[in-house]
């Protein structure tokens, strides 16, 4: 438990209806006393209170309620004072906490105790952050999931397999003399495959629904005049880009978020790509071919009305590059006028005119975002955690030479690390862990 208190505004700053100031500490519930003139302060029941300055004037009339330790977020004793909101209430009941004793917590602080306390594990406070920051309702759903300990339970358990086999090899290397299953490689070659093959499989699904939990970003490209800023305007319904029939109208990327069914995606409107002569035209055209690289999926107008030419190709080869990492939808816009263009290799997804009805595109970006929906599978959420389940995997796979040598101990080192670094999602590993598992499972009786 740490000695001193903490506090700190835990709503969003502005004004709204109910501010909450959250104190948490050994001194929580005597600060709150102070500033309440109460002497009892039951727990878990919501007490209507005045709340005072260090002056004795009042600040605000507010709702008390007392978690006692270790029964509250933070497994220490937290009190929140839910008052009226507004940018000047609750600051002055934050200062008025401080002049009695509690000092303002830093960022993220309140997660991090609750952390070294044992309330919740890294994956958990991972979830608790990103949820705040959540993009979709799948998203939510899958952080949800990870808060009540979803993540936490299926790396303890692949974590467990491991230390299980490890102590395989250990009581190996140390009790050579005792009776061990002939086919004992075998066996543990065979679980680390299956355990690899787990790993593979949550790690490709992660990186391939990396867009759920960071937003999608979707990318509208073409050469000058397609129809690329109308687009965006029907997708946003107001008029946020510039239209023109001047070519290089659009001179730099645009940036905006629309929700598309239960999803909050970032559309970026790029410059018309070509050859440039204007040296601020051509800082548009780079950053347009950097928003291609970044984006989740690539939207493609050609316009029906004008006969291809070699900006069309130039368009075409980048969309051939990007279908090999991203998805892609190429549609023919301004079909109300006179058909022109003809490219016998490209293949048309969707027909429209963006100065009318978007519906179609947005229909398709929605379908391309709920494939990757499955809410109900574990799911790495952050760079950490995939980073972790790499080097856990590296490790696993350099195992495998050692473990048919029979050179143990290298072995035995590479199932160390690997339980390291699974360890690193959660909770630090902590070797008397292995040790129970050596005991207890071969009953060495040593």
């Amino acid at each position: 438990m740490h000695s001193d208190t903490i506090s700190a505004i835990a709503t969003a700053n502005g004004i709204g209806s109910i501010a909450i100031i959250r104190i948490s500490g050994d001194n929580a519930l005597k600060i709150v006393k102070k500033l309440t003139k109460k002497t009892e302060i039951e727990p878990r029941y919501a007490t209507l209170s005045c709340v005072y300055d260090s002056n004795n004037t009042l600040i605000d009339e507010a709702i008390i309620i007392y978690f006692q330790a270790p029964h509250s977020f933070t497994a220490e004793h937290v009190v929140e004072i839910q008052c009226h909101g507004g940018f000047i209430v609750a600051q002055s009941i934050l200062k008025a906490t401080v002049n009695a004793g509690a000092r303002l917590a830093t960022p993220g602080e309140f997660s991090k105790r609750a952390f070294f306390n044992g309330r919740i594990d890294l994956s958990e406070a991972e979830a608790i952050a990103q949820l705040i920051e959540a993009k979709s309702e799948d998203a939510a759903k899958i952080l949800a999931a990870q808060m009540k300990g979803s993540l936490k339970y299926f790396i303890e358990n692949i974590r467990d397999e491991i230390i299980h086999i490890l102590a395989f090899s250990e009581v190996t290397i140390d009790y050579a003399e005792e009776d061990l299953p002939e086919d004992l490689v075998v066996q543990i070659k065979s679980k680390l495959d299956e355990l690899y093959k787990l790993l593979n499989k949550t790690l490709e699904a992660s990186k391939a629904r990396e867009g759920l939990m960071q937003g999608f970003r979707v990318a509208i490209i073409g050469k000058p005049n397609v129809g690329k800023s109308s687009l965006l305007n029907a997708l946003l319904n107001f008029d946020r880009a510039i239209v023109s029939d001047i070519a290089g109208t659009t001179r730099d990327t645009i940036e905006e978020q629309v929700k598309i069914g239960t999803h909050l995606i970032r559309i970026v409107d790029t410059a018309g790509i070509r050859e440039a002569n204007d040296e601020i035209e051509k800082i548009g055209i780079e950053r347009s071919l950097e928003a291609i690289d970044l984006s989740d999926i690539v939207v493609a107008l050609f316009d029906s009305s004008r006969a291809a030419d070699t900006e069309d190709k130039k368009i075409i080869t980048l969309l051939e590059n990007a279908k090999k990492s991203k998805k892609v939808i190429v549609i023919k816009n301004k079909i109300d006028l006179e058909e022109k263009f003809s490219f016998p290799s490209l293949d048309f997804d969707l027909e429209l005119n963006s100065k009318d009805d978007v519906s179609s595109l947005v229909k398709a970006l929605e379908a391309i975002m709920d494939r990757n929906n499955s809410s109900d599978e574990i799911m790495l959420i952050s760079s950490r955690q995939i980073n972790a389940v790499e080097e856990t995997m590296k490790n696993v796979e350099e195992s495998f030479i050692p473990l048919e040598d029979q050179e143990l101990e290298i072995f035995s080192f590479h199932l160390n690390e690997a339980v390291k670094e699974m360890a690193s999602i959660t909770r630090p590993f902590e070797n008397d862990e292995m040790l129970d598992k050596m005991f207890g499972s071969f009953c060495l009786g040593k």
